[in-house]
């Protein structure tokens, strides 16, 4: 299996949608929740929560084909850029080979984006307010407070974020059948599209039972030891 080039690379294709599924929405997720926390109306943060949260209650598979739509060479996202003077940008992006993995990972990014918002936020929820005071007292401004009180107070969310988004990243499949069915060539393809492909398609059954079993032991070799790290345990 790891000797054929297009199922190796699908696992290396599911490691770098890691960046957008997880890394990029729990970083800005932390960012917007703590700004949300900070706003001082209380429907305006419950409105901003709901808005956040939308997309992660439509399907993958209606998400895939909605976005397909606003990716086309004629659709909503070229018709902005060319509105703005950036027509010279308008590029078909799941189309082309050099963008279409970047492209569903924004697909990926946008439905967890909320996820870690609403998560994080409650989180924040439950940290001391009165060690927040004490730090405005010493002169700790934003991001001090942020290193120093929110993050260490977060810790289990976090891991909970990172799990999460992880195994979709690594388990992907209905964005991508959706967008992109893994192309155009082999260049949005993962195992969970591929071991599809193989199984009920090219009834490779046995490739398809190896490639499982592998984004199996993957995910738990990836997730096994960030649980015990956010957990503070010894490796």
């Amino acid at each position: 299996m790891f000797t054929d080039p297009d199922l190796y690379g699908s696992i290396l294709h599911s490691f770098y949608l890691i960046i957008f599924f997880s890394i990029i929405p729990i970083v800005l997720g932390l960012i917007i929740a703590v700004l949300i926390k900070d706003m001082k109306s209380k429907v305006g943060r419950s409105f901003a929560q709901v808005c956040l949260f939308l997309p992660r209650v439509i399907p993958g598979a209606a998400a895939g084909v909605a976005w397909t739509w606003m990716l086309a060479d004629k659709g909503t996202a070229n018709q902005l850029l060319r509105a703005v003077g950036l027509g010279d940008f308008a590029h078909v992006w799941l189309g082309d080979q050099s963008t279409s993995l970047n492209a569903v990972g924004v697909i990926g990014f946008w439905l967890q984006l909320g996820f870690c918002v609403v998560l994080l936020l409650s989180g924040i929820g439950g940290i001391d307010q009165s060690l927040y005071e004490a730090a405005s007292l010493d002169g700790a401004g934003w991001w001090r407070q942020l290193f120093s009180i929110t993050l260490p107070g977060l810790r289990g969310q976090i891991g909970v974020c990172l799990t999460m988004t992880i195994i979709s990243a690594l388990a992907s499949f209905d964005v991508v059948y959706m967008s992109t069915q893994g192309g155009p060539g082999t260049s949005t393809m993962v195992p969970g599209v591929q071991v599809y492909r193989l199984a009920f398609t090219q009834q490779s059954v046995g490739l398809a039972s190896a490639l499982a079993v592998t984004l199996m032991i993957l995910v738990l070799l990836v997730v096994g030891p960030l649980q015990r790290l956010v957990n503070g345990k010894e490796q």
